[in-house]
């Protein structure tokens, strides 16, 4: 069985002791570990499958507590680089009354912007490994050249390669470059998770099918596009099938994303060690159970603050 390999941003959440008002109201922030690529390997870390992240964090204070924070959680950390040069990244999160949240980030730059191509190397991918991936990390170099060629590397080896856009318009230039660079990378993962939002936000389609059928294209197998309460839809180039969303009692949406992608990558990782994704996904039941475990892994994180502390283990979604 393969691992995970999850390249981009870890930083510092610092995410609010209340609910219901704007970073400018909140008076009490809580530390947590946070970053949706290194959420997603601590989700299937603390599920019992074997993750590594590749990234970047000062050396510093902060740095060296996500260090520890994620090897608690059982990620391989042998490809977290230390700077001593940029400081750990900082993002200050509020959970609004309508439900929305609000993020403010520090990187100016931050050591997780600074990871170089020629720091990815290639003997740390094999055959049989999955390769995910986000878009913050394809906003600035040199980091989106790592994240290319590490890309470009799982391309050559036949990796599976999962990609959840994230979008975090705040961290752009502008919303148009945002939507043409998270196009560009679209159709090079066979597994990509997209919210309902961000697929409006990429294609300007209101009908969901029409919207997905208008991305799905290059290497796509699996295209899923999840809606909160609402539940998911699945796409395959075979079938189409909703999920029904698992009802919880929300305290705070930070990561659960992340441990939808971190769920549904576990799941996969036990499943496609003795078949291919291609195989896999010919069969209708096997891959709605997929989501659905997926979602109990998404709606279990919001029942407590912060994202990586709040993730499951297997115990729970079981």
């Amino acid at each position: 069985m393969g691992k995970v390999m999850s390249l981009g941003e870890l930083l510092i959440d610092f995410v609010p002791k209340e609910k219901g008002k704007s970073l400018k109201e909140v008076m009490e922030f809580e530390k947590a570990a946070g970053g949706a690529p290194a959420n997603v390997v601590a989700a299937i870390a603390k599920l019992g499958g074997d993750a590594c992240f590749i990234g970047k964090v000062g050396n510093d204070a902060f740095g060296h507590f996500l260090y520890e924070e994620l090897q608690n959680t059982g990620v391989d950390t042998r490809y977290l680089l230390k700077s001593d040069e940029y400081k750990t990244a900082l993002a200050f999160v509020s959970n609004q009354a309508n439900g929305e949240r609000d993020f403010l980030f520090y990187r100016d730059p931050s050591a997780d912007m600074m990871l170089t191509a020629n720091e990815v190397e290639e003997t740390w991918f094999e055959k049989g490994d999955i390769y995910h991936f986000g878009s913050v990390s394809l906003i600035h170099n040199p980091v989106k050249e790592a994240t290319v060629e590490a890309l470009r590397i799982a391309e050559e080896k036949g990796l599976i390669i999962s990609f959840d856009p994230n979008v975090r318009l705040a961290l752009w230039d502008h919303a148009e470059a945002a939507k043409e660079s998270i196009l560009c990378y679209f159709n090079r993962a066979h597994v990509v998770k997209v919210s309902d939002e961000e697929l409006f936000f990429l294609t300007g389609v209101e009908d969901e099918t029409e919207a997905v059928r208008g991305l799905f294209g290059g290497v796509n197998k699996l295209v899923i596009v999840t809606k909160g309460s609402s539940g998911s839809s699945v796409y395959t180039t075979g079938f189409a099938l909703e999920v029904a969303a698992v009802k919880v009692d929300a305290q705070d949406t930070t990561g659960a994303g992340d441990a939808f992608v971190g769920g549904l990558l576990y799941f996969l990782q036990k499943e496609t060690k003795n078949k291919d994704l291609a195989s896999f996904l010919t069969d209708e039941e096997k891959v709605k159970e997929m989501v659905h475990f997926a979602s109990k892994c998404g709606a279990i994180t919001t029942t407590n603050r912060g994202a990586i502390p709040a993730l499951p283990v297997l115990s729970e979604v079981k």
